[in-house]
């Protein structure tokens, strides 16, 4: 048990939409990713999906509707809500997913997600 900053986490990595677990809470894991353009369009059947924006800002796309969300707010796609999150510049995250779930919504097309 030691505190865990977020800084030098993300500093550890430069790819976008890359999620890199920090720590579990539970059956969960607490990850640090950076986003820039546009991540493609999909859906989590099981579980919500949790962001928090360190840094920056991302407009969270929706079936008809958009969100920006800003430095310091918290966004929750509920499960079974096709979403896409994309950022004009760098945004830095913290997510929450229960341990392995895919970031794409399908284990076929999501990125590994490597404890750092």
């Amino acid at each position: 048990m030691k505190p865990i900053n977020l800084l030098d986490k993300l500093n550890k990595f430069s790819t976008h939409w890359d999620p890199h677990i920090i720590a579990d809470y539970n059956e969960n894991e607490i990850m640090v990713a950076k986003f820039s353009g546009e991540f493609p369009f999909h859906l989590h059947e099981d579980t919500d999906d949790f962001f928090l924006v360190l840094q920056g800002e991302f407009t969270m796309d929706l079936k008809g509707e958009s969100h920006v969300v800003k430095e310091g707010e918290v966004f929750v796609v509920p499960r079974g809500v096709s979403h896409r999150p994309r950022a004009v510049e760098e945004c830095h995250v913290l997510l929450i997913e229960p341990k392995g779930t895919p970031n794409t919504g399908d284990p076929e097309t999501a990125s590994d997600k490597p404890r750092i």
